[in-house]
């Protein structure tokens, strides 16, 4: 079994490398949730074509965890069919207070000691703090039983997190998950936002997993109308997860509708929000976290905007960035043919 900390083979186009922008808005330096400052991410992926596991770990680590202590933080959820662990701490008191983790329903208990190390700390946090961390359940292309990853799988991507590009794809959290009818995982875009004290940053990633038909330049990507089977089981207990963080300084209560309009943009690349889905967003603030005064209207109106753009953005890399998987057990999940991606683009 390979365990892969953070790289991944380069050169996968992404959506932009076809000609197609989405919306008004600039992306950042890297088009990443990493072009927010001090945001970090670090995969560790376990995949093993002979042995059957494809799962992984995924951290967003924000520096100013360390800086300035826990973060605001808002959650939402378009479906409750899922594992969202210590959601009620940004949902009541509107607080961040370790990494952000995404992992496997079944393995999602094991990532909770190492989340409570925070940023800059080799001991573990107090038994008072809450982390957050979200699964999917990746059991369909996985057979080497129920709970592949271990402590040292998180350590590896909490210490392995870094700036710069995101690898995207099927790897870390997403290694095992399949979107719209093909095999998908972790995609990430970001944008630039103006203001009237100089330019904001929004950046989010999402671990797409789950169930509709992909939509993609006025038509809807069936893998039958492509001689492909449908990747995925066939129940419709899937489970999304967007992350939006941005350095505007936000209240808890814009920052749950900014991870609202996170959910809602998935409606866009055609995400079906079945009664067995889970579809959480959840949003953050890396701004110091002192009094913030309400955002005026027009700039909030952007910010949805920009999350909205990006995130239909990273659902679309996440999909072209993916490797076809063949398990043991003769599932077959195929990536996206980018051929049929430009025909759509045409």
């Amino acid at each position: 079994m390979t365990a892969l900390a953070t790289d991944r083979p380069g050169g996968r186009p992404r959506i932009r490398d076809f000609g197609h922008a989405l919306g008004p808005l600039d992306p950042g330096t890297w088009n990443a949730i990493t072009d927010v400052p001090g945001v970090r991410v670090g995969h560790t992926t376990l995949c093993d074509a002979e042995a059957g596991p494809y799962s992984g770990v995924t951290a967003i680590v924000p520096d100013a965890l360390h800086t300035h202590g826990p973060l605001r933080a808002g959650r939402f959820a378009g479906g409750g069919h899922g594992r969202f662990v210590g959601a009620t701490r940004p949902v009541e008191p509107g607080e961040l207070e370790t990494p952000l983790l995404l992992t496997s329903t079944p393995s999602a208990f094991r990532v909770d000691p190492p989340a409570t190390r925070l940023p800059g700390r080799a001991e573990p946090a107090p038994i008072r703090v809450d982390p957050v961390f979200g699964g999917i359940d990746d059991m369909w292309p996985s057979q080497a039983g129920p709970r592949p990853l271990t402590a040292a799988h998180v350590h590896a991507a909490l210490a392995g997190a870094s700036t710069g590009p995101v690898p995207q794809g099927n790897v870390g959290a997403g290694t095992g998950a399949c979107a719209l009818g093909y095999q998908a995982g972790i995609g990430t875009a970001s944008r630039r936002v103006p203001t009237d004290g100089g330019e904001a940053t929004v950046g989010v990633l999402v671990r797409a997993d789950m169930s509709g038909e992909l939509r993609l330049g006025g038509q809807v990507m069936r893998p039958a109308s492509l001689g492909l089977p449908t990747a995925g089981p066939t129940r419709e207990e899937r489970s999304c997860v967007v992350v939006v963080c941005t350095d505007l300084p936000c209240s808890t209560r814009e920052l749950t509708r900014i991870a609202g309009r996170g959910v809602f943009a998935l409606a866009r690349v055609g995400a079906a929000f079945a009664h067995g889905s889970g579809d959480y967003g959840m949003a953050f603030s890396t701004a110091p976290p002192g009094a913030a005064a309400p955002l005026p209207s027009a700039l909030l109106d952007t910010v949805f905007t920009a999350t909205m753009d990006a995130v239909e953005e990273a659902v679309l890399d996440a999909l072209l960035a993916a490797d076809t998987v063949h398990d043991p057990a003769g599932h077959r999940a195929y990536a996206l043919p980018h051929a049929a991606v430009r025909r759509a683009l045409r």
